[in-house]
């Protein structure tokens, strides 16, 4: 547990003296937001003593259930302030932390778990034109900011916006890596801010209209999720197309999914689009991790003046409703919309700005309450597969469970 020097005997000889009770010290502190010890949960890794230079100092290292955790930095302030209260407080002691996120949710034998990826995160709304696809992108940039191991999935097939707000060329096509199956490499996803990313804009002429049925929808939609070398992920955002057909069930009945992220704006009319669609992953058995309230307020850039144009706290008061997470509110800003236009996401090109701070809460929040959920329920099983009777799913594939016989252009 100890990383003993030999030019350093008396620092080395208090942290070796002091030990018992600078553990019992740090055991008095709580993880934020998920409760129990740290030195109980094994958050504290290690306590050694480290040369920088000339000076010696001492190193905590903790390994967090996310690099997102909410409060992190308070987290480690006390830490340090915890140590020096035993040691001196002139004793210089850093913190060095790491992460190892679990899933959410395990697999349960049925559903075909991603291998390497640790949690997939839906992006859903009810209708369109509420900013799915720009909360999409700027959680993903900001999970990655925060140290998260991130890829981006943009399964709306008939709309993909992925290339144009992450800056993809036209033209710019993903090349194949090696697989299991010598005859049928992966697709390897591009990166573009620390996320990996996937879209069906990769692989087609997108200026051509998707003129496919369900079943070729839905096929294509996995065909992203399992024939893509993600690699191993902390978290996987899955970019979903509005409302509540095909590629929804599909993904229910074959990924296994950690929760929802549904997004609204204020008015009514998007309000009871998130009703219906935290009604169909109750069907599904698929969490709600929460709501967040889109383009929730202007901000002039003249005045700097909050201008509530679309009325305000409707999402809040939905979620409330519904007993979920109100996850926060993002406003309207000029660089919100951009950043998506010049494919430089707010969280990236403004990250001062109020939006870029919504989505970094945002992304703290939904990692937050994931590690909180796998450290409550470590051994919580993926709901087994739905059978979808009277409509135009019965399981994997497609309708009445028939594949189409056609993949995607890279991987056909």
């Amino acid at each position: 547990m100890f990383g003993f020097g030999k030019k350093t005997p008396d620092l080395e000889t208090l942290l070796a003296d002091k030990h018992p009770q600078v553990l019992a010290e740090l055991n008095r502190l709580s993880c934020p937001h998920i409760g129990d010890q740290i030195v109980d949960l094994g958050i504290v890794d290690a306590l050694r003593t480290d040369r920088a230079g000339k000076d010696t100092r001492v190193v905590v290292e903790l390994v967090l259930p996310t690099p997102a955790l909410k409060d992190r930095e308070q987290l480690e302030a006390d830490v340090v302030a915890t140590v020096q209260g035993v040691l001196g407080a002139d004793v210089p002691v850093v913190v060095e932390s790491t992460s190892d996120v679990k899933p959410a949710v395990q697999a349960d034998g049925q559903k075909g778990a991603l291998p390497g990826i640790a949690n997939v995160i839906l992006v859903a709304s009810g209708k369109g034109g509420v900013g799915k696809s720009t909360v999409a992108s700027n959680l993903a940039v900001a999970l990655a900011q925060l140290g998260c191991k991130v890829g981006l999935l943009d399964a709306d097939i008939y709309g993909p916006s992925a290339p144009t707000m992450f800056g993809i060329a036209d033209g710019t096509r993903p090349g194949t890596i090696p697989s299991s199956d010598p005859q049928r490499p992966q697709i390897a996803p591009l990166d573009r801010y620390g996320v990996k990313l996937m879209s069906i804009g990769f692989l087609v002429d997108t200026s051509t209209p998707m003129v496919w049925r369900g079943p070729m929808i839905a096929s294509a939609a996995m065909q992203l999720f399992k024939d893509v070398g993600w690699g191993e992920l902390d978290y996987l955002v899955v970019d979903m197309p509005p409302g509540t057909g095909d590629v929804q069930l599909t993904i229910s009945q074959q990924v296994i999914v950690a929760g929802a992220v549904i997004v609204s704006t204020p008015q009514d009319v998007a309000l009871a689009d998130v009703i219906r669609a935290k009604a169909m992953f109750d069907k599904v058995s698929i969490p709600c991790l929460g709501v967040v309230e889109n383009m929730s307020y202007f901000l002039c850039d003249g005045c700097n003046k909050r201008h509530e144009i679309f009325f305000h706290g409707g999402a809040r008061q939905a979620s409330e409703r519904m007993r979920v997470p109100f996850l926060g509110e993002v406003p309207l800003e000029a660089g919100v919309v951009g950043g998506g236009d010049t494919g430089e996401p707010v969280v990236k090109k403004f990250p001062q700005s109020a939006s870029a701070r919504a989505f970094l809460n945002l992304a703290r929040e939904v990692a937050t309450s994931l590690a909180k959920t796998a450290h409550d329920n470590p051994e919580a099983l993926a709901p087994p597969s739905i059978s979808i009777s009277g409509g135009s799913l019965k399981g994997a594939g497609g309708a009445g469970g028939k594949k189409p016989k056609k993949g995607l252009p890279v991987v056909s």
